[in-house]
């Protein structure tokens, strides 16, 4: 397929985890607004800089994305992880729901809060507890 994805990911995890440069080469970066052949240099879960024939610096991860599709993560702007509900409480908690997520591509959710005894700052103070499983971007709205 097109689409440069499980590859990346499961590398991209690696490599990152270990501080390491991680250089995708030659594929199609596609944007909101366009699309252009470009490589893309990574370090410490920030891209360092898009462009063609970047130079590989030493002790880099390269991954040949010619022919694939690079595109950003997804966020989800609206989640409820291991949050009650009439007596039960959704299935997914932070870890396995942010797993699931990025197995799909997303990298980032914004998940709905609830106030504890109507009180916002204990409401988010309990989902920040939550949330110290997860295993990628979030932010919380509240009800």
């Amino acid at each position: 397929g097109k689409l440069l994805f499980s590859t990346v990911l499961l590398s991209a995890a690696y490599v990152l985890a270990n501080g390491e440069y991680l250089l995708l080469r030659g594929g199609t970066v596609v944007n909101h607004d366009h699309q252009s052949l470009a490589d893309v240099l990574i370090k410490d879960d920030i891209i360092q800089f898009v462009g063609l024939n970047l130079e590989v610096p030493h002790g880099a991860t390269v991954i040949d994305a010619r022919g694939k599709l690079v595109m950003p993560g997804g966020i989800d702007p609206h989640t409820h992880l291991d949050m009650p509900f009439m007596g039960a409480t959704s299935c997914d908690n932070f870890y396995s729901g942010q797993a699931a997520a990025l197995a799909g591509g997303t990298t980032m959710h914004i998940d709905f809060a609830l106030p504890v005894e109507q009180d916002l700052l204990k409401g988010w103070q309990k989902w920040q507890a939550k949330a110290s499983t997860g295993c990628m971007d979030y932010s919380f709205h509240m009800a």
